[in-house]
């Protein structure tokens, strides 16, 4: 619950504001990431045996970068799946993809289930962890992971899946 509220107190601070000082312009994109980055805070990193920390999850997620993404064509469309990355979401604070070169996005994760015997999974509720595009289109998908330890993970992969080099 002192996640929450630190979250939330964070999220609404303005480090710098000056009343009666008008706010610039809109901040390039990577002035933009850069404050969304600073946003999060990091977590204390304890091994619990659950896979809520980075400390658990980055290695898990390191040894199995060929799972992070999938794209699926389905119905006439292309699905990208990240199934794999909220699977192991409650190590991380945030996940942002970029499709085909374009800026990367934040795509929302679920909360944990902190109250159950398995955290990180995924219920009804949670929605589902994919999207869809026109049929063929998805040729790239770059990944930005950020840990709850605040160290981020940048991957980028080809239509079938796999990291490209």
């Amino acid at each position: 619950m002192i996640d929450v509220i630190l979250a939330i107190l964070a999220a609404t601070a303005q480090p710098g504001a000056q009343p009666g000082v008008p706010e610039p312009a809109a901040a390039p994109v990577a002035a933009q990431a850069a404050s969304t980055q600073s946003s999060l805070a990091a977590e204390p990193q304890q091994a619990t045996g659950r896979f809520t920390t980075a400390l658990e999850v980055k290695p898990i997620l390191a040894a199995t970068h060929g799972s992070w993404i999938h794209v699926r064509e389905f119905d006439g469309q292309d699905l990208l799946y990240v199934t794999h990355l909220w699977s192991w979401r409650c190590g991380l604070a945030q996940v942002k993809l970029g499709v085909n070169g374009n800026p990367p996005e934040i795509w929302p994760l679920p909360d944990c289930h902190l109250e159950e015997g398995f955290p990180n999974i995924i219920k009804d509720e949670d929605g589902m962890p994919y999207r869809s595009y026109p049929l063929g289109s998805l040729q790239q998908v770059a990944v930005e992971v950020t840990y709850d330890d605040l160290s981020t993970e940048t991957l980028v992969f080809g239509r079938n899946g796999q990291p490209l080099h």
